[in-house]
Formats: structure tokens, sequence, C-alpha cells
């Protein structure tokens, strides 16, 4: 009898624990991210969605049509319209009709918004780097191995 109340406590502190991790993943992980828009809108000029939606495309070769791009990031596809509407202003990507889909539209970088986000991306994995510099080889092999495990199990839940 002794034994539950006891397995009960360490249930609830464990609990406890877990509820202190995610709301530390949430503050590394916004504090990250504020820098991370504070320095692209001051260097480049540029949004974190913006970023996002160039990121998207770069690894798409033959394009994306908007519903992906908005699924990928999770977004509704206004606020990729209007991204991608000055994108396209810009010169930085271009929309090409979808053969036998008269509605749709693929959207992918121009030469120059390769270009310019290649540029963009370096600066990108020198910030998180500079940012994440406190970590050594084993603590980021260790999380990474963690967080995909949690993302596993996450993700078999849905």
């Amino acid at each position: 009898m002794t034994s539950k109340p006891k397995n009960h406590a360490a249930q609830e502190a464990l609990s406890k624990e877990r509820l202190r991790l995610w709301l530390k993943l949430l503050k590394a992980s916004g504090l990250i991210e504020q820098e991370v828009r504070r320095r692209l809108r001051s260097e480049f000029g540029w949004t974190l969605p913006r970023f996002d939606v160039m990121s998207a495309l770069s690894r798409e070769s033959q394009g994306m049509k908007m519903s992906e791009i908005s699924e990928k990031l999770r977004v509704s596809n206004g606020n990729v319209t209007g991204i991608v509407d000055k994108l396209v202003e810009e010169g930085l990507v271009l929309r090409v009709a979808v053969p036998g889909d008269r509605r749709a539209q693929l959207v992918r970088l121009t030469p120059k918004g390769h270009e310019v986000f290649r540029d963009h991306a370096k600066c990108h994995e020198q910030w998180i780097d500079e940012l994440l510099s406190g970590l050594d080889a084993d603590d980021i092999s260790g999380m990474i191995r963690r967080l995909d495990d949690l993302n596993r199990k996450l993700d078999a839940e849905d």
C-alpha cells in the first residue's frame, strides 16, 4: 500500500518536469526565432515567413503549388499568396502554369532567387551556429537523437 503513494508522487514529479522541459523548449525556440527574425529584418529587410517560402522553394526544383507551400509551412494560402506576389515583383520567383490544370500554378525560384536565397541561407546557417555555439558535438547529437525519438512518437500518435 505504501508503494502507490510513492509511485504516484514520482509520476507527479515527472509530470511537472515534463511541463518544465516543454516550457524551456518553447523559451529557447522563441528566443532563437526572435533573434533570427531580427537579423533577417535588419540585414536583408526580410521576414521569417518570406525566408521560409524561399527555403521551401529552394528544395523543389520543379516548383510547388501554392497549396503545397501553405501545407508545408502550415500557414494559410492567403499568407503565402501575399509573399509570393512580392517575390514575383522582385524577380525572385515565377509562376508557371500546370499542364492540364488551368487553375493551378507552380511557383519556383528564378536564377536570381536561387542566388539571393543561397546567400541568405548561408548567413542564416552562420547565425544558428553562433546562437547554438554553447553546445558541443555530444550535446547536439544527444539532443537530436532524443528529439527525433520524440517526433517519431508524436507523429505515430497523429
